[in-house]
């Protein structure tokens, strides 16, 4: 009989322990899980588990709520912003649209929207964002023998196309047929993708011009040539 009590008396005592281990591990769940699941969808979690409420766009946290107080918030400073309710304690830095990489600012920064970049003109956005444009490209210029077949955009670059034959282009915007020398001209220099022909006056045969002058003279030594005979 006694040794049924020791037996039950032990039993009893793992029992006991069991129980205080799961006991202190649901404690311990309660604990980490808790102050996670208890926040809100317009809360926040501070570094100690406690839930506080989030401050609107525009702030940050100051200082995290307290058993007798809110959550403490404050302004963007200049050049900041944030733009969602949040828990947060710095704001985020507004962007540059730099006009030495073709950007120009369309929407000026505040305390709850960042900037807004753009391209400026002769420029075409390479890069998109959120935020507009994050890299802008010049465009391309056509060499010569080409032209400008579709003009860039502020989204596009310059599409550019190779003369055809007969047509040249010497400064990669147009191409220009070739000139066809008129009657009296001849062709000097053959056109290229690059040049126009060159025509130039065909030689003139000047003994018309000659025979006026000559004559006279010839006239008076045949004379001459009378006389003396």
């Amino acid at each position: 009989m006694r040794r049924f009590d020791v037996l039950r008396t032990k039993h009893d005592r793992c029992e006991s322990s069991v129980c205080s281990i799961m006991i202190y591990l649901l404690l311990q769940v309660l604990v980490f899980a808790g102050p996670a699941s208890c926040c809100g969808a317009q809360e926040y979690r501070t570094s100690l588990g406690q839930c506080c409420p989030e401050c609107h766009e525009g702030t940050v946290v100051v200082r995290d709520c307290t058993v007798d107080s809110g959550t403490r918030c404050g302004p963007c400073e200049t050049g900041t912003f944030m733009n969602r309710p949040n828990g947060m304690t710095k704001c985020f830095s507004c962007t540059s649209c730099d006009p030495g990489l073709g950007l120009l600012t369309r929407q000026r920064c505040s305390a709850t929207s960042d900037s807004v970049c753009g391209v400026l003109d002769g420029f075409f956005c390479r890069t998109q964002s959120e935020t507009g444009c994050s890299l802008a490209e010049k465009h391309s210029a056509c060499q010569h023998g080409q032209r400008i077949k579709q003009a860039g955009t502020s989204r596009n670059d310059t599409v550019c196309e190779d003369c055809q034959g007969g047509s040249f282009s010497p400064d990669g915007v147009s191409c220009s047929p070739w000139t066809r020398c008129s009657k009296g001209q001849i062709k000097v220099k053959d056109g290229s993708s690059t040049s126009d022909v060159v025509c130039s006056n065909a030689a003139r045969h000047r003994f018309c011009l000659f025979l006026p002058v000559a004559l006279p003279f010839l006239t008076l030594c045949w004379c001459f040539t009378k006389v003396c005979t």
